[in-house]
């Protein structure tokens, strides 16, 4: 073929791949907008509660002096752990990714194993074997220990994906090691560790069941008496609307500190990091990381396995633990499913044809995290008895819904950062050849955020696994799940009935734990970090 022949040939296509690109995503739009109605569904029930009482009874509730103690309660405890989490999830990926830290493959591990520990096991252990560990002070130590990898897992992503010329850059200008580490290191991460405090501060926000092992009174507990103990809708709506409040506070601060300071990750570097000499400071630095392995990790498991050795085991079958454990696996697999496949249009809508309406919108599915459990499962509830003559009320199926709601933010993360990842070049190539839409993403699309999307699996099975409150109000009736049935004994002080449901709990999230881990160490292969902030919601 001739120069002036392919010259208009390609003339002739350009046309129509402008008009691929330019054409809207229809699609995606209505299915994006169906998940964010469905998302809206809790809110607006809140709002629909609180405005059928009127503004003078909800004034009186709200300017109270036990909601003004619930504030103060939720906002230090929240701002604390959120700050503590940044400094351990940090320092530990620094030290497993970028130093030459004894066995740090061992305990890269290690560290993220906690991740699939449930926040009121860990509140267990502690105060299963030390009961001085509660009020404020057990509530951060138990927090931090529990929560700490949603730092660390995005954290040691984005370090592992960086350009190590920068920081060779700043050796040679001489700086100092401390002043390198802030300057370079921690600026290089510091999208991925202001996307892991977020999630930190949300996942505070709506924690019920490590709060009241502990005996520490926050809004979300305050709000579950009111539910089931006081049967006072129009208060627990009022404190549920100063939660979210509270969200929007969160994401409104974590967007204007990413806008002015979010320095971006080089992606792709295309040699591997030295790591740095720690020299007199192995000592230390091992003892540490041990140190946060033995109380995140070991503590919950050897109360477990010591409960279970020295405790009675009378009231406890075979049967009523695999039982539960095959029901908690059903439900988490079908909420995973499920919620993978909401993220999808909107991870793609978002990254594909990205506007700042989109990003908003992206960002708005957040809120779901700090709403409490019970205030979802009690908004599906009510829609049922009142929209569907209780149609599907107390049924599987609604309790998978109300799943696939709660953690669909966890699910778009892992969703987005796998389509970020993928080439669009290969779906123009594609779509060029001739196939359509769906046979591009079938084919080319599908195959490409793959990793994402058992990322996006194994994020909400594991949440799942670990669901309390909104379990507790829709699972049907005589069905039991690890969480129901550990919280029973627990509640009871039967302390070794209740430990082989917690094991079996963390058992259970081994496995996608692993999984999890193991996607995040291929992203930076992927040249794209999750501190990339087309993946951040």
């Amino acid at each position: 073929m001739s120069v002036e022949a392919r010259e208009r040939s390609l003339g002739a296509a350009r046309p129509v791949t402008t008009a691929r690109r330019t054409r809207r995503p229809v699609a995606l739009l209505v299915l994006s907008a169906l998940v964010v109605l469905a998302l809206a569904g809790p809110l607006a029930f809140l709002v629909v509660q609180a405005a059928g009482v009127g503004w003078a009874p909800i004034a009186r509730l709200l300017f109270r002096s036990l909601t003004a103690s619930l504030l103060w309660n939720t906002v230090r405890l929240s701002v604390v752990v959120t700050a503590l989490c940044a400094v351990v999830g940090t320092l530990a990926a620094y030290l497993v990714e970028r130093t030459d830290l004894p066995g740090r493959r061992l305990w890269g591990a290690l560290l993220i194993v906690p991740f699939a520990i449930p926040d009121f096991v860990v509140g267990f252990g502690w105060t299963s074997i030390a009961p001085g560990v509660a009020g404020y002070w057990g509530a951060v130590l138990v927090m931090t220990l529990a929560v700490y990898p949603l730092v660390y897992l995005p954290v040691a992503a984005a370090l592992r994906g960086a350009d190590p010329a920068l920081e060779e850059v700043a050796r040679s200008l001489g700086l100092g090691r401390l002043t390198r580490f802030w300057r370079v290191t921690v600026g290089q991460a510091r999208r991925a560790i202001l996307g892991g405090c977020l999630l930190v501060a949300l996942v505070i926000l709506a924690e019920y069941g490590a709060f009241e092992i502990l005996g520490y009174q926050t809004f979300t507990t305050e709000i579950f008496s009111e539910y089931s103990v006081g049967f006072d809708l129009a208060a627990a709506s009022a404190l549920s609307l100063v939660l979210v409040g509270l969200s929007v506070v969160a994401l409104a601060g974590q967007t204007v500190v990413r806008e002015r300071h979010g320095a971006r990750v080089a992606r792709g570097a295309a040699r591997r990091h030295v790591p740095q000499r720690l020299g007199r400071a192995t000592v230390p630095a091992l003892l540490a990381v041990a140190a946060l392995v033995l109380a995140a990790l070991g503590v919950p498991v050897g109360a477990t396995l010591y409960w279970m050795a020295h405790g009675s085991s009378s009231g406890l079958t075979g049967e009523s633990l695999a039982g539960a454990g095959l029901t908690t696996a059903a439900y988490a697999a079908g909420a995973g499913l499920l919620a993978t496949l909401m993220a999808l249009p909107i991870a793609l809508l978002v990254v594909r044809h990205p506007s700042r309406l989109r990003s908003a919108l992206s960002q708005s599915t957040l809120l779901i995290l700090a709403v409490p459990g019970v205030v979802v499962a009690l908004a599906l509830s009510s829609f049922t008895e009142q929209h569907l003559g209780g149609f599907g009320y107390q049924s599987a199926s609604l309790l998978v819904l109300a799943y696939a709601l709660m953690f669909f933010p966890l699910a778009l993360v892992g969703v987005r950062a796998s389509v970020a990842q993928a080439p669009r070049s290969l779906e123009e190539v594609a779509g060029s050849l001739g196939l359509g839409r769906t046979r591009v993403f079938a084919r080319v699309t599908l195959p490409l955020v793959a990793p994402g999307l058992a990322a996006a699996f194994c994020l909400v099975f594991l949440s799942v696994v670990t669901e309390l409150t909104a379990t507790l109000i829709l699972i049907p009736t005589g069905a039991q799940t690890l969480a129901t049935q550990f919280w029973a004994y627990q509640q009871n002080l039967a302390y070794s009935q209740a430990a082989p449901f917690a094991l079996a709990m963390i058992a259970v999230a081994a496995v996608p734990a692993y999984l999890l881990g193991r996607f995040f160490d291929r992203l930076p292969t992927q040249r794209a970090s999750v501190a990339d902030p087309r993946v951040l919601p």
